[in-house]
């Protein structure tokens, strides 16, 4: 037995996994086992570094799940989405998915924009302002060492912050991008405070796990990042009060009555699905041609202004999968959602 799967072993089954508190991605999964009930301990770490005893990740990020393959040996996996899905099938009760496809289909697109879209408004005013910066080079690195000296803060939060401003290009953040980030934040605010004067999650009276990508991301655009909170807190209150509920929902007693009803999408949430047909096709589609056409440069126009990025792998992956689960839905599925897509603007992901 090795030493990873013997840490495991003597830990009782919890779940390890390792993340920071400045992560979003972190923050929603940590929400995640908390709304799910599934015993955890979460190991401090930072980007690139790796517990002691543990496995290394193929890809640093964060937060690094430690789960046994079809060998019963630990192994680190890395992406939210599909560890959401396994933890559906892993523990019974309290779950994120709702049952029926056509809500299952809506809480992969909300939770898809979230993780892919909404983070580009976190990475733009976390990097792009000097008020953001400031707190986030003088914070993050405390969060991998708090003990660490002065001098090697220091030098971890100037090695860190050039290394992502010079990273803004990669989510699309620039000159050109940055004011129809902003705008498309300062609406999905607007939208989102809305919906939560009629239901306190997106699906209704409990989360999917929309809910907890959105809350992922909000943790630091709504709570941590000066800009941002700021904004939250003069357009959403209501928005920034439902980050802090959503933090620990273990409270909740769930019922399977409490997702809307699939054929009675309230206007609050239409107007939510409408922004996130405004902006986010139009870049999804474009990085899937420039990674299929190999080109260096994803260049389209969001919100009437030229948008350019880097072409992003991962992200093509994504929009085949909202395609594959949208091609699986049943014909009385179908007939519910298609409507919604080309109403909100997001039946080009499936054209």
């Amino acid at each position: 037995m090795g030493q990873a799967q013997a840490t495991q072993t003597r830990d009782e089954g919890r779940i390890a996994l390792s993340g920071s508190p400045g992560s979003p991605y972190t923050r929603k999964m940590l929400a995640v086992l908390r709304y799910r009930r599934i015993p955890y301990r979460l190991l401090n770490g930072g980007a690139g570094r790796t517990p002691e005893g543990m496995p290394k990740p193929k890809v640093q990020l964060l937060p690094t799940f430690y789960l046994p393959n079809a060998a019963g040996d630990l192994e680190a996996v890395v992406d939210s989405t599909p560890i959401i899905t396994r933890l559906e099938r892993e523990f019974e009760g309290r779950n994120l998915i709702p049952q029926d496809p056509a809500l299952a289909f809506l809480d992969a697109l909300i939770e898809d924009y979230a993780d892919e879209w909404l983070t580009k408004a976190m990475f733009h005013y976390r990097w792009a302002f000097q008020d953001d910066v400031d707190r986030a080079a003088a914070v993050l690195p405390c969060w991998a060492d708090i003990s660490a000296p002065d001098a090697e803060i220091a030098a971890r939060s100037k090695m860190f912050s050039e290394r992502q401003i010079g990273r803004l290009y990669v989510v699309g953040s620039n000159a050109v991008t940055g004011p129809v980030i902003e705008a498309s934040y300062r609406r999905f605010l607007e939208a989102f405070d809305a919906h939560l004067k009629t239901s306190p999650f997106l699906l209704g009276g409990r989360p999917g796990a929309g809910d907890f990508a959105v809350y992922g991301q909000l943790t630091q655009l709504a709570q941590f990042d000066p800009t941002p909170m700021a904004l939250t807190l003069k357009v959403a209150p209501r928005v920034y009060a439902w980050v802090s509920l959503m933090e620990d929902q273990s409270g909740l007693e769930p019922k399977a009555s409490d997702w809307v009803a699939p054929d009675a999408v309230p206007a609050t949430l239409k107007a939510l699905l409408a922004e996130i047909g405004r902006v986010y096709p139009p870049v999804m589609l474009a990085n899937a041609k420039a990674l299929m056409s190999g080109a260096e440069t994803v260049e389209t126009v969001v919100d009437g202004r030229p948008w350019s990025q880097s072409p992003f792998p991962y992200q093509g992956k994504c929009l085949q999968w909202l395609r594959e689960q949208h091609a699986a839905l049943p014909p009385a599925s179908r007939a519910l959602i298609d409507p919604l897509m080309a109403e909100s603007g997001c039946a080009a992901l499936f054209a």
